[in-house]
């Protein structure tokens, strides 16, 4: 069984990556392109918008999954140091998205890369025909939105993967479910009337706060990461 602190240490994080601009701006993009296709059926866009979170959905669970069985192959003495090195990567990760809230577009920052992008509002605008070719750009999308959403995750399932059971399993999917409940929730009031460009608005004006909550998290998640991996707390 899992203890109270694994399951509230999963759950907000889940809740804080959720927030994410990366899959919301790409999810924004997908339903203008499929509501100006000139088939602005709202079962239509129902379909097809569910299509691609539940690709997202799918493609990071199994993600997660194979990582857990690769960090379980290891031996447990390298587990430690590679949790250290997963709990700095983390850290670092949120200090660039904090630098973000303070000075977006200067230096590095967590992004999907240029030519990922292009190719992404490329797909948008090709492949939102069919429910296969809207599963692809999900999958595609969650494979190259990692610099964006993996951190938090990789967190978790570093945690999650030091006692992996069927709970743990189970907790994994609540967080894929949490992670794409805004995705969700934008897609349900766009097709029940809202106004995308609202939605835009939205979006753009809280980017800046979601890369400040997200940083403080990866702070919060790597020291967390580096304290379990020396024995000073016990999770599971």
């Amino acid at each position: 069984m899992l203890d109270l602190p694994t399951i509230t240490v999963v759950l907000g994080s889940a809740a804080i990556d959720s927030i994410n601009p990366c899959a919301i701006g790409v999810l924004i993009l997908m339903i203008s392109v499929v509501m100006g296709s000139g088939k602005r059926s709202t079962k239509r866009l129902l379909l097809l918008g569910g299509a691609y979170i539940f690709s997202i959905f799918a493609t990071y669970l199994i993600a997660g999954l194979g990582l857990v069985y690769f960090f379980s192959s290891i031996p447990i003495v390298i587990a430690e140091y590679l949790s250290i090195a997963v709990g700095t990567l983390v850290i670092l990760a949120g200090i660039l998205e904090i630098k973000d809230f303070f000075w977006y577009g200067k230096g590095f920052s967590l992004h999907i890369p240029a030519k990922a992008a292009a190719k992404i509002k490329k797909m948008s605008q090709s492949n939102t025909t069919t429910v296969g070719g809207i599963m692809a750009l999900g999958a595609f999308v969650a494979a190259v939105e990692l610099p964006c959403t993996g951190a938090p995750y990789l967190a978790i399932i570093t945690i999650l993967r030091i006692d992996w059971g069927f709970w743990p399993f189970i907790l994994m999917v609540i967080y894929n479910i949490v992670f794409v409940a805004p995705l969700i929730i934008i897609l349900l009031m766009v097709a029940g009337g809202a106004k995308l460009s609202s939605v835009q608005k939205w979006k753009e004006e809280g980017k800046g706060a979601m890369r400040l909550f997200i940083g403080l998290l990866l702070v919060a998640l790597g020291w967390l990461l580096i304290l379990i991996a020396n024995g000073t707390i016990n999770f599971g």
